[in-house]
């Protein structure tokens, strides 16, 4: 027949066949032994190592969030692979909360101190501040930061190489909007050139790659594609994007000017 590989037997290419079988099957044991089977987790004494007991991880290691897709393994991964995590767990998305509550609720209480009905109430509302610090404090610079995700996209350790992209297409549109006073450039990590990314380290806003416990726990996937860092023009406001967070907002100036930052 014109459709048989001259270069091969009929017995040959059965052989192949089912010689590739068997090496799938082999393989897909070995995933499931390393995903499914509760691991061994080095930091003992981790909050992850009391709270993920075996009959936890059983009962919800084959399953995936929607989001992105995470599991109960790639949130738990930085204490299977260290011995020196405290807490030892991330968040993929915000379906992990919720998916995996079992895991994340007593560790979350623990590691706060809090009970199980604690409700965070946010409260932005400056004009609330009384006094400020003393100008004549020896105070060097002062530094305001918050992290704010966007529903419907993964979190650092689990967001996909397209919810990524999406992240910095909506900043990158969002930041073009910005008052006079706020308004400046995103510089993409992708392609930066030379001359802005040494301004950028030498102005220290510039984040890295290489940090092991980001890359075990899966935030520098794909890296540096998504990736950017926003400044104004008197580089006092400065957004980093999609490094830890989704978005790392930061009011900064020089000496203790709370009430400004």
């Amino acid at each position: 027949s014109s459709g048989i590989n001259a270069e091969y037997g009929e017995v040959q290419l059965v052989q192949t066949m089912i010689d590739g079988v068997n090496k799938l099957y082999e393989e897909d044991l070995a995933f499931q032994k390393k995903y499914f089977e509760f691991p061994e987790i080095k930091s003992t004494h981790s909050l992850v190592a009391k709270h993920v007991t075996k009959e936890r991880y059983e009962k919800l290691a084959r399953h995936t969030t929607a989001t992105s897709g995470f599991t109960l393994y790639k949130a738990i991964a930085c204490a299977v692979e260290f011995d020196n995590q405290h807490c030892g767990i991330y968040a993929g998305d915000k379906d992990s909360y919720s998916d995996f509550a079992d895991v994340f609720d007593p560790i979350i209480q623990e590691y706060h101190g809090i009970k199980a009905d604690a409700r965070h109430t946010s409260d932005m509302d400056s004009t609330k501040l009384v006094g400020n610090v003393n100008p004549d404090a020896p105070v060097k610079s002062t530094r305001i930061r918050v992290g704010r995700s966007i529903n419907g996209y993964g979190l650092s350790p689990g967001i996909t190489k397209e919810q990524r992209l999406a992240v910095e297409q909506l900043f990158a549109s969002a930041s073009k909007k910005f008052p006079e006073n706020l308004a400046g450039e995103y510089y993409p990590l992708t392609g930066m050139d030379e001359k802005v990314r040494q301004q950028l380290v030498d102005d220290h806003f510039l984040f890295m790659s290489g940090d092991r416990n980001l890359t075990v726990a899966g935030m520098e996937r794909d890296w540096p594609e998504g990736r950017g860092i926003f400044h104004n023009k008197e580089k006092t406001f400065l957004v980093w994007v999609n490094e830890e967070d989704q978005l790392r907002i930061i009011s900064m100036e020089k000496g203790g000017d709370v009430l400004g930052v």
